[in-house]
């Protein structure tokens, strides 16, 4: 099964429904799902890569790397900004991070100490900050703090999904 690369995908953020706690679930899940993966991956295809993509490493570090992107999305939308900050598309922090040079549970912790850091933020926040919005920069659509975290949710799993993909292509 093929799936869909990241920067083709759409998104629907039409719901009026306030599914922000379940989306805190997932991403406070999201650590504990890495870790219960990591077990069974060997270590020897961790830093392998396929056709000059990421590794299983980058992968995993990827999620470090935009987590700081994340945050700062959520201030834009708190202070009221029309339009999120922008990304590089271009992931060239991800790129020049080495994270095949980290230990797994080097990537592992970094991971686990961000995210506990997000959701701790959103856990605090009221229902007018949840559906407050700011314009995102490549999809041209408002998005709301709810579904800014529910995009994130789905950045994570890409990744999760991903990651399977290269284990089973690597054996």
């Amino acid at each position: 099964m093929k799936k869909v690369k990241w920067f083709e995908r759409s998104f629907d953020f039409s719901s009026e429904q306030n599914i922000f706690p379940s989306i805190i679930e997932r991403l406070k899940g999201t650590p504990a799902r890495l870790d219960e993966k990591f077990r069974s991956i060997r270590i020897n295809i961790l830093e392998v890569k396929i056709d000059s993509t990421w590794s299983i490493k980058e992968n995993l570090g990827h999620l470090t790397d935009l987590e700081p992107l994340w945050q700062g999305r959520l201030k834009d939308i708190i202070n009221g900004d029309i339009e999120l900050r922008p990304t590089d598309l271009a992931n060239r922090k991800t790129d020049l991070a080495n994270h095949n040079a980290k230990s797994l549970e080097e990537l592992l912790n970094s991971f686990r100490q961000i995210r506990a850091q997000t959701v701790s933020v959103l856990e605090k926040l009221d229902e007018e900050t949840i559906f407050r919005s700011a314009l995102h920069p490549r999809l041209k659509t408002p998005m709301r703090t709810m579904d800014l975290f529910l995009f994130v949710a789905e950045h994570d799993d890409h990744h999760l999904a991903r990651i399977t993909e290269l284990v089973k292509i690597l054996g």
